[in-house]
């Protein structure tokens, strides 16, 4: 015990008075106690934000997925796509269905070293520049 204590030997409340000698007493109870009554002001000067529910959260099914292909995805698969019936030759062009495969948007990332018709529902400025300058089209319907 600190030297102090002796001094108020024999007085109850060793000069604390009745209530703040206990648990946070003097400091109007630990923690978040108090914050809707006599914290309150406090609370809403250093912590505004503290009570309630903040932004929003769009529901899962609201969400549309996109999903996207790069040019270069294109080139670098050509073979695997070829034999699977995705691309198909037509008078040295290639035909590309994204449509089919489950591709909704096609993306400019790459250089295309053939000739490609490409049918998608959206498409890149990029992408788009590439595949005239390569020779090829995009089918947007």
């Amino acid at each position: 015990m600190p030297s102090r204590t002796y001094k108020f030997r024999g007085h109850r409340t060793h000069g604390r008075g009745y209530k703040s000698g206990r648990g946070a007493g003097i400091r109007g109870g630990k923690g978040n106690a108090g914050l809707h009554k006599h914290k309150f002001m406090a609370m809403n000067k250093y912590a505004p934000m503290h009570f309630g529910r903040h932004g929003f959260k769009r529901p899962p099914e609201t969400k549309a997925e996109i999903s996207t292909i790069n040019l270069c995805d294109i080139e670098e698969r050509f073979e695997e796509l070829l034999s699977a019936g995705n691309i198909k030759e037509q008078d040295g062009v290639y035909v590309v269905n994204l449509r089919e495969m489950g591709i909704d948007k096609l993306l400019g990332s790459g250089k295309p070293t053939r000739k490609y018709r490409i049918i998608v529902d959206m498409c890149s400025e990029k992408a788009m520049e590439r595949i005239k300058e390569a020779g090829g089209e995009i089918v947007q319907e």
